[in-house]
């Protein structure tokens, strides 16, 4: 198991730090069984080494998404079906990218400081039983190398539900 991501900090390229982030989340979680011990430093990596504002996942849990492992500050609890850009996911069962999250309609405002997000959803026997969420401080700070990195890194964790 991996003790630490090495991201060089002169390296800004957004392509470069996920070809040198996801080859150590891999290293990171093998030979790991457990679940949240994986998410938990899966979060942290991308956090870390990517320096988003937040990162996390939501369980479905009795109909409506749980707060699971995350990095960054507090976070909303609990997200009904269909609700946010998270529920959104979690309903349309595909990532949503939202450059601007005050234009997404009924966007949940757990942090005003958030200004762009990315959510994807996790699947388990083709249900739907994660989302993870990353948020930015920073409009359009996702797009499309942001999806096709981070859909590997969710690929990874359904490996391992």
């Amino acid at each position: 198991m991996a003790e630490n991501i090495q991201i060089p900090t002169e390296i800004i390229d957004k392509d470069e730090r996920y070809r040198l982030l996801v080859p150590q989340i891999k290293a990171l979680v093998a030979g790991e069984s457990d679940v949240i011990a994986n998410l938990a430093n899966i979060v942290a990596a991308i956090k870390f080494g990517m320096n988003f504002f937040w990162v996390g996942v939501y369980f479905v849990k009795d109909n409506e998404l749980v707060l699971g492992p995350f990095q960054g500050p507090v976070a909303c609890t609990r997200i009904a079906f269909g609700k946010g850009v998270c529920g959104a996911a979690w309903k349309e069962r595909k990532i949503i990218l939202v450059k601007d999250v005050d234009k997404f309609p009924g966007h949940i405002a757990c942090s005003s400081l958030s200004k762009s997000e990315i959510v994807l959803p996790i699947f388990k026997q083709q249900e739907v039983v994660m989302v993870m969420d990353i948020d930015s401080e920073e409009l359009t700070t996702f797009d499309a190398i942001d999806e096709q990195y981070l859909q590997t890194v969710c690929r990874l964790i359904e490996t391992f539900l």
